[in-house]
């Protein structure tokens, strides 16, 4: 693993001494577990209150965006004094408002999908992505667009001719043809152009398909033959990408013998078979730990089925949303005091108002009314950045983001590893149990070797798994 090393102190307590000895013991816990230092980023007497650091904005920067970002990137951040984090439950509602747009989805799909069918079903453009070669009118149907409809069309002729994606991309380039963003066309962009059944005329909105519903640019044995090549030469890369597969519990599995992580690896067997483990870092650099090896599939299906078991237990769900509600109303500070301060202000227009209507009017009445409402639509604006930022989530909003887990297909590796970043805080394997502590307050189990082998009997009944041991699954 590689990463960097963020530390800071703030003006109110603490001194530069205490930068050395954060970044000692970073540097620590970085050998300990494996960790290959590439940069370290220090932010001198600032607060943390503000994310308007230089180092930290450098770091940022340098990474990628904020948590969610890094997250979709593969990046983690842990911290290097707390292996479980204390604001746990916090982890929890930054994937609940990452999800908060599911929840706004599909309760907006309610009250606009009447029109928007509508619409559909008279084959009329229905916003987002604009495909190249196309263009709308005035009443919203689609028309060829005269620059770009025969560039698609030669794209088309010069990809079943033999023309690579990178040449086509290069060909695009050159003739200025781009996105309806106005970007140039990328290597993913001229596949999905070439994939795309809208050039044979069809009217494609959701589950909405209407054939001839729109011109047509590319007729269908050119697209057709297309197709073929397109999954001829996407064969040989499908093959060696089935091997890539995710370690879901990267930087939250611990070894229970040192508390060392437990990484991921793989390797080949001499008959040929293909093997992916966790082993822990300090046995893997012979540092004394003698924890064995433990199979990747069998140590992940284990801690999936048991976070899947929490998510079906109605009472921790509402246990859970009582500690969303009150996290999100503790952590959002500034809301409550622009709500305040808007209140106050607006007593106060009422108050000049009322003296006014008293006949009490002058200059510095009226400059006084005029201050007061341009505080009032600052703070508005205030108030309504803040909402879009992070919204203030209902009950029934953090329910169905909770009650939506139990809908996943957890035989997917994206779903599992949704499930785990969102739910479990840290892993800590021992010879004969598992400890696992989820992210919110008092949310630990302990699974004892016997309970080991009635869940793994349970879940996967069928399946080699549910035949052998426990002991079996250590290498």
């Amino acid at each position: 693993m590689r990463g960097v090393i963020y530390a800071r102190y703030s003006s109110d307590n603490q001194r530069e001494e205490s930068i050395e000895g954060q970044l000692r013991e970073c540097k620590e816990f970085a050998e300990k577990n494996g960790i290959t230092i590439l940069n370290s980023y220090i932010d001198r007497a600032l607060s943390a209150k503000t994310d308007n650091r230089p180092e930290f904005q450098r770091m940022i920067k340098d990474s990628a965006h904020y948590k969610a970002v890094l997250r979709k990137n593969s990046v983690k951040v842990v911290s290097a004094t707390e292996p479980i984090s204390e604001d746990s439950t916090g982890i929890l509602l930054e994937s609940l408002l990452e999800g908060y747009a599911e929840f706004y989805s599909a309760e907006l799909s309610e009250k606009v999908t009447r029109g928007l069918t509508e619409n559909a079903l008279k084959c009329k453009y229905n916003g987002s992505g604009l495909p190249v070669g196309f263009t709308v009118n005035n009443e919203q149907y689609y028309e060829l667009d005269p620059l770009t409809a025969p560039a698609v069309l030669d794209t088309f002729k010069r990809y079943d001719k033999g023309a690579t994606i990178v040449e086509l991309v290069r060909w695009l380039k050159e003739k200025g043809v781009k996105t309806y963003r106005g970007k140039d066309l990328s290597i993913d962009s001229v596949k999905r152009l070439l994939k795309n059944r809208r050039y044979l005329g069809e009217y494609i909105y959701g589950k909405i398909t209407i054939p001839n519903g729109i011109p047509a640019i590319v007729p269908q044995d050119l697209f057709d033959r297309v197709q073929e090549r397109l999954v001829k030469n996407k064969k040989a890369p499908a093959r060696f990408k089935a091997k890539e597969e995710l370690y879901l519990l990267s930087t939250k599995l611990h070894c229970g013998l040192c508390s060392a992580f437990m990484v991921g690896e793989s390797g080949t067997s001499k008959t040929g078979k293909f093997h992916q483990y966790y082993k822990c870092v300090s046995a893997k650099n012979h540092k004394g730990c003698k924890k064995k090896s433990v199979k990747k599939a069998w140590i992940e299906d284990i801690v999936v089925n048991a976070t899947m078991d929490v998510i079906m237990d109605d009472a921790v769900v509402e246990y859970i949303t009582d500690l969303v509600m009150e996290l999100q109303h503790r952590e959002n500070v500034d809301l409550p005091r622009f709500k305040e301060q808007l209140d106050e202000t607006e007593k106060a227009i009422n108050n000049m108002l009322n003296a006014i209507q008293q006949g009490i009017f002058n200059k510095s009445t009226k400059g006084r009314l005029d201050e007061l409402e341009a505080v009032k639509g600052d703070l508005e604006v205030k108030i309504l950045q803040e909402e879009m930022q992070r919204p203030l989530l209902k009950r029934e909003h953090i329910t169905f983001w909770i009650h939506r887990f139990r809908k996943l297909d957890i035989t997917k590796p994206e779903q599992r590893q949704r499930l785990i970043d969102s739910f479990v805080n840290g892993i800590y394997l021992f010879d004969d149990r598992i400890v696992i502590t989820f992210n919110y307050k008092e949310g630990c189990k302990t699974i004892s070797l016997s309970d080991i082998m009635s869940a793994v009997k349970k879940s996967m009944s069928g399946s080699d798994l549910s035949a052998v041991s426990a002991a079996d699954q250590v290498l």
